[in-house]
């Protein structure tokens, strides 16, 4: 299907675009073929981006109220705590202002584009939802900007919308094609429940009886399935989120750790609106033998484990709380899988936590790095208590400074092959890049993971 203007008269005006809605909505349900953006559309497009930069949270609010109000059912697809944040907003606010930016260099939204386009499909996106998004998105910045948008900007960025729609359902055409048998929700059972500190658990999971869909495909080791659950405060609506694998693939189950987020403890944790809904749902409501529905695991975070020409580069991995999650289930893999071309990799690990209570897996990580020559690890606490001794439950006391790291045998800084994968929380992951960065690491050699609505201001 294409996505792309079929004629050049739609939007002839700001006034007809609202007045004419089935116009746009038949326009993007087109199924003529593709008629490429004009290298003159692409010139106007790019020159509204000091005009997106200004409009664009107001475009999106008014898209996603526009949208939501017209097709109550996507609820079940977007998170309703980042819409009532005004995160989901800015997210696409800062989405629309690059593609904008970059459209005559696409090549460096590509790792975005990859990154939305797992999500997309981990959430089950499908083609005909683009052209719900086209329709309402044009009508937005139409209503936004008002006789400002000329039909000449209108034509330019149907022609934009219906490239990049385009780029996406082929990317996730493929995709979806990779999961084989396994297409959409499936059922799995919780074979069993480990509390892994005072706020992570976590949940194995096997396919539930009676399921037929075949084995277990083994994730690339740092990728996440998406889970749903109903929330009553919602309306009994589904929401999905993203939970990083835990462990190296095993064959017979998925192991996902959740944090219940910290706005359950305080007065306002009856409140819908706070971010962890969802994990509190997890942590109170799902025991040992219920069922809960995920989907093919994705993500573009990952390493590969089978890549021999990577045996020898040291192995940077940061996280902080969570984060720990991705980073314990490629530690794993790449130690332990029987795959893995890179077992005696010079592997470095360096957590940051708030207090010991709060650190899943540290016995794991203590013991692998134990274990393993190859494996050194530094912890940096936030609060010490009595009994805790440095050296042995933590190494630093503070937040994560890498300044107080010996840089080459730390941070692997004496290498130009050095790999970093690095997870926490966004603001703190972007800190860490723009410091790896100062300290001489070129950003293709950092990944990050980026959760939440997926995107960084500041990359």
């Amino acid at each position: 299907m294409s996505y792309l203007a079929s004629s050049r008269s739609l939007l002839r005006n700001s006034r007809a675009a609202i007045r004419l809605p089935t116009t746009i909505a038949r326009t993007f349900s087109s199924t003529t073929p593709n008629m490429a953006i004009t290298e003159a559309q692409t010139a106007i497009v790019k020159s509204t981006a000091p005009i997106l930069k200004e409009h664009s949270l107001t475009i999106t609010t008014v898209f996603y109220k526009s949208m939501l109000g017209a097709h109550p059912e996507l609820h079940n697809i977007f998170n309703i705590s980042n819409q009532r944040s005004g995160a989901q907003q800015k997210s696409l606010a800062n989405a629309l202002l690059a593609y904008a930016t970059h459209i005559d260099e696409l090549q460096k939204l590509g790792p975005a584009v990859e990154r939305i386009a797992q999500k997309h499909v981990s959430l089950g996106i499908t083609p005909d939802q683009y052209a719900i998004v086209g329709e309402h998105l044009i009508k937005a910045i139409a209503t936004v900007l008002g006789d400002g948008l000329t039909p000449e900007v209108a034509d330019a960025w149907v022609a934009a919308y219906g490239q990049l729609a385009d780029i996406f359902v082929k990317r996730e055409g493929d995709l979806y094609d990779q999961a084989g048998d396994w297409r959409g929700w499936r059922k799995f059972r919780i074979d069993r429940r480990q509390q892994e500190s005072n706020t992570v658990t976590s949940f194995y999971l096997k396919p539930a009886e009676g399921d037929t869909t075949g084995p277990l495909p083994r994730f690339l080791p740092g990728q996440y399935v998406s889970i749903r659950v109903r929330v009553p405060e919602y309306g009994d609506v589904w929401q999905c989120r993203q939970y990083s694998m835990s462990e190296a693939p095993q064959g017979d189950h998925y192991r996902i750790s959740v944090k219940r987020e910290r706005a359950a403890e305080d007065a306002s944790a009856t409140s819908a609106d706070h971010p962890g809904v969802v994990s509190n749902i997890l942590h109170d409501k799902f025991q040992v033998g219920d069922e809960i529905e995920i989907t093919y695991p994705r993500g573009e975070f990952f390493i590969d484990i089978k890549d021999a020409t990577k045996a020898d580069a040291p192995l940077v991995l940061l996280s902080a709380g969570v984060g720990v999650t991705p980073l314990t289930s490629i530690l794993d893999a790449v130690l332990a899988s029987p795959e893995s071309k890179m077992t005696k990799r010079p592997i470095r690990w360096v957590h940051a936590a708030r207090r010991t209570d709060q650190m899943a897996f540290a016995a794991h990580i203590k013991k692998v790095t134990a274990d393993n020559a190859n494996v050194q690890s530094k912890v940096f606490l936030n609060t010490i208590v009595e009994g805790e001794e440095q050296g042995q439950a933590y190494d630093f006391q503070g937040r994560l400074d890498l300044d107080v790291l010996d840089g080459a045998q730390d941070l692997g800084l004496d290498s130009k092959e050095t790999d970093y994968f690095v997870c926490g929380p966004q603001a703190w992951m972007v800190e860490v890049l723009h410091k790896l960065e100062a300290l001489g690491v070129e950003r293709g050699r950092v990944r990050l993971e980026l959760f939440g609505t997926g995107d960084a201001e500041d990359l």
